[in-house]
């Protein structure tokens, strides 16, 4: 005997077509495609019965979503809202785990450097903050305000009393303009420094090369043989490093490096060449200017911030030449090492582009604006 089900379904066009779209829709939930069909299969006129053998499902799933469709169309295909667990922290509480993960460990005695979610979850229950909590339930509320108490992140708060004064002709310089005017064709900037100390690292066993699921293996034990001083300058414009390897530092070496690009072309006959360096000892102080403007005239020494190496393009490259060549090497000798900086210097040369800069001046001025409004800040500069 055929049994008929009291609600009826019948579908307008609208409906139809909505219902339709949503199980051809490859993204659609399988409970939401269930329900449609279950109503489109009411509407064709087929028994409760028929559509839950036809859908493999119980023939009360059926009723219920013939009858919810029924009385609130397609709103009733949608899950009610459910309340839930009452919770078991209030806000109250929550907030002021929050905040504690905002203070340093060390104003709650504690010996420790940095939070851990566990340290966070031991101290909220010492202070009767919370009665008990775990450690995943403190690591998903601080999750929720992208709160991380575990890391860190190094900074140097600027020193020097004409800190803008000298880094605005830095930024106008990677934009083209000196003293208010463009930068003609004939002129460059480079951009140089010396990274002192390349280890050369002789490894025990040879690296093994990578594999399905495994990467690079390199053997942690390892001979010394000697350090290195890599000496670079870099066009900013033209992406383009020339670099030497010395045994040592120093005013002589830099010295070297200043001759090893003045006399290539196009530097030799250039208009004028800035040269952007930092405070080291090798091109320190107004000597330093003198220094290479009796040995090179159309050459011009400009001298970052104290403590401002971080707005150095050469700093750039030093990092991508320790992460590409020198982290994790293995090298016979200082020969080999140099070989190999120098070789990557050349592969870089042939594919490199010019950096993006994106610090200009309006960030800088930002950047004082906010270091200005410091609360501590006469402690910082003291």
């Amino acid at each position: 005997m055929r049994i008929t089900s009291p609600f009826a379904v019948a579908l307008t066009e609208s409906e139809t077509q909505t219902l339709t779209a949503l199980i051809a829709r490859p993204s659609a939930a399988v409970r939401d495609v269930l329900r449609a069909k279950i109503v489109l299969m009411a509407a064709a006129g087929a028994t409760n019965a028929e559509i839950a053998r036809a859908l493999r499902v119980c023939a009360d799933t059926v009723r219920k979503w013939r009858r919810r469709f029924t009385l609130r169309r397609l709103d009733g295909l949608h899950d009610s809202h459910r309340s839930g667990r009452p919770p078991v922290f209030t806000a109250v509480q929550v907030a002021a785990v929050k905040a504690l993960a905002c203070e340093p460990p060390g104003q709650h005695d504690l010996t420790v450097a940095r939070w851990s979610s566990t340290e966070l979850a031991k101290t909220a229950v010492a202070q009767h903050i919370v009665p008990t909590v775990s450690a995943s339930t403190v690591r998903r509320w601080l999750a929720k305000d992208a709160l991380k108490p575990w890391r860190q992140q190094c900074w140097i708060f600027p020193r020097d009393p004409c800190f803008t004064a000298k880094a605005e002709p830095v930024l106008d310089l990677y934009d083209r303009r000196w003293k208010g005017r463009r930068l003609r064709p004939d002129e460059y900037v480079i951009s140089a420094d010396e990274k002192p100390g390349v280890q050369v690292l002789r490894r025990t066993h040879a690296s093994l090369p990578p594999g399905p699921g495994r990467p690079t293996r390199v053997e942690f034990e390892y001979r010394r043989g000697g350090t290195l001083a890599y000496l670079a300058a870099y066009d900013v414009h033209r992406a383009t490093v020339i670099g030497r390897c010395e045994r040592t530092t120093g005013i002589v070496p830099f010295t070297a490096l200043v001759d090893q690009v003045m006399t290539t072309e196009p530097y030799r006959s250039a208009k004028r060449v800035f040269w952007i360096v930092d405070n080291g000892a090798s091109h320190r102080g107004a000597a330093s200017i003198t220094r290479l403007k009796h040995r090179w005239p159309n050459a011009a020494l400009v001298h970052l911030p104290v403590h401002a190496s971080w707005l150095n393009q050469i700093e750039v490259i030093f990092s991508i030449f320790q992460r590409k060549v020198i982290t994790g090497g293995d090298f016979h000798d200082m020969g080999d090492l140099a070989d190999k900086i120098l070789g990557f210097q050349q592969h870089y040369n042939t594919t490199a582009d010019p950096f993006d800069w994106t610090f200009t001046k309006t960030k800088l001025h930002h950047l004082m604006q906010r270091l200005a409004a410091h609360p501590d800040l006469d402690q910082l500069v003291a």
